[in-house]
């Protein structure tokens, strides 16, 4: 058990150094470093306490911390990005909240040394499992708005974690992967862009054939090409083409080049098949 480390106020101090926030309650943030296995080893050696008030680990936290970051970070993409659709937003936010990243963001900062875990977790590796770094980080995040203090209203509570997302979350990273995302590149999903491009260029409606199928069965080939359907339903010429082991690769593949074809911007590669 971690107690004696988080007991040192420096200790203490310095992760508050990092997440940018002095807690004025600390029992919230020791509570939000608080996993379940910790949890219940001291329900364990204290059973008649463990009955008494809410649980003692940092679930409940991670719930609310996955709503107010959500919000912080809608918040913030709504106000940077005034051209974007509904779309566009709802993709580059999902990115930026992904467990993936809150697990990258909670590494960043040195979560993992001040987590309080179970024996048993702490010996099989707690402290660098992505799952449990991405809860605290959300724990935390709902620390730190339980702090900032509703009496001084919804916006004074949001605004450590307003802080904390500028900085962690919200800096140069998301703005390349900003602009991933509209180039298509961002998780290689070049038919959701081209599918938002052509919506808000009202260019018409993608259709995609497969032209051929080549190679045995475990090395197929998909020869798919992409035209364009108009308003009146007619379908015009190839406007690009894609090859790939399967029918979505090759899709994506075409998706990609007619991308390229029609804002002049390079989209990102999918990577090269063996």
């Amino acid at each position: 058990m971690r107690e004696s480390v988080l007991g040192q106020s420096e200790e203490l101090s310095s992760l508050e150094a990092a997440l940018g926030h002095k807690f004025g309650r600390a029992e919230l943030l020791v509570r939000a470093l608080t996993h379940r296995s910790q949890a219940y080893e001291l329900a364990m050696d204290s059973p008649d306490k463990a009955e008494l008030g809410e649980p003692a680990d940092n679930e409940r936290l991670e719930f609310l911390g996955d709503a107010v970051l959500g919000l912080v970070v809608a918040e913030s993409l709504y106000l940077r990005h005034p051209g974007w659709k509904e779309g566009e937003l709802t993709r580059l936010r999902a990115q930026l909240v992904s467990r993936r990243n809150m697990a990258l963001v909670a590494q960043a900062i040195g979560l993992g040394e001040h987590l309080l875990l179970g024996k048993g977790e702490d010996r099989s590796g707690g402290r660098k499992k992505s799952a449990i770094l991405a809860n605290a980080m959300e724990a935390v995040i709902a620390a730190m708005y339980l702090d900032g203090g509703m009496s001084a209203g919804l916006d004074g509570a949001l605004q450590p974690v307003r802080e904390f997302a500028r900085r962690h979350i919200l800096g140069p990273a998301a703005d390349q992967l900003a602009r991933e995302l509209r180039s298509g590149a961002a998780l290689g999903d070049h038919k959701s862009a081209l599918q938002e491009h052509l919506q808000a260029t009202h260019s018409g409606l993608p259709v995609y054939l497969v032209e051929s199928e080549s190679g045995p069965d475990h090395r197929k080939r998909f020869h798919v090409e992409l035209h364009l359907r108009d308003a009146d339903g007619d379908v015009g010429e190839s406007l690009a083409s894609g090859i790939g082991s399967t029918k979505k690769k090759a899709e994506q593949e075409a998706a990609r080049r007619a991308l390229e074809l029609l804002t002049g911007r390079p989209a990102a590669e999918e990577p090269v098949e063996s």
